[in-house]
């Protein structure tokens, strides 16, 4: 079965460019397309997407705000965003609303795919130097409830590695990353990576 792709951008060139990328495979298609996240947001649980593709800067709620509400309304949606600087700290700020990871405007198709293919195998596409101001966002506190090798997993995920690569950086199988990752939510109680992300960031448990 194809994945459900949501496309909410509001310059036609750049999101019929998206779409036509996407529906020319065969694993995605494009079930949405929408110039606002409100519009958007009316529509969610009817398009039921696996994966948002969102702008930050929309008419409106911005892309932020978006992100926030997807999130909570069906957490296991994956949102990337979509931006044109990958150093913006706007980028930053929508990881932090639960965004997985983003896609540059400019990149080609193929770059396009990979990222989207990336965040559906439960990694987080980004460049590295968005991936480091969200692993210096947080320093551990002797509070943590979590394990050594749990908050090393959180790490992985944070700096937007895939389970499959958390799993080779710590050499432990990738059926033991998702075991911790169970743990973490237990322990946080919590059902998604960006609210794990979140509550080890406010209370300052990874370093």
């Amino acid at each position: 079965m194809k994945k459900r792709i949501v496309i909410v951008e509001d310059n036609p060139r750049i999101s019929e460019g998206f779409a036509a990328v996407i529906d020319q495979t065969q694993d995605y298609q494009v079930i949405g397309n929408y110039s606002d996240c409100e519009a958007a947001l009316k529509n969610l649980a009817a398009d039921a997407p696996d994966l948002v593709l969102m702008d930050i800067d929309l008419p409106g709620m911005d892309g932020i705000a978006g992100t926030q509400r997807i999130k909570k309304l069906r957490p296991e949606c994956i949102v990337l965003i979509i931006t044109v600087l990958e150093d913006s700290e706007k980028v930053f700020r929508s990881l932090c609303a639960g965004a997985g990871g983003y896609i540059v405007k400019n990149s080609d198709s193929g770059n396009i795919l990979q990222d989207i293919a990336e965040a559906l195998a439960g990694g987080a596409p980004m460049s590295l130097q968005i991936a480091k101001m969200v692993v210096r966002s947080f320093s551990r506190a002797a509070d943590s409830p979590l394990s050594g090798r749990e908050t090393e997993v959180l790490q992985g995920i944070a700096a937007g590695k895939s389970y499959t690569k958390i799993a080779l950086d710590l050499f432990i199988s990738k059926e033991t990353v998702r075991s911790h990752i169970k743990n973490i939510y237990q322990k946080l109680a919590v059902s998604s990576k960006a609210d794990a992300l979140k509550i080890a960031g406010t209370n300052n448990w990874l370093n």
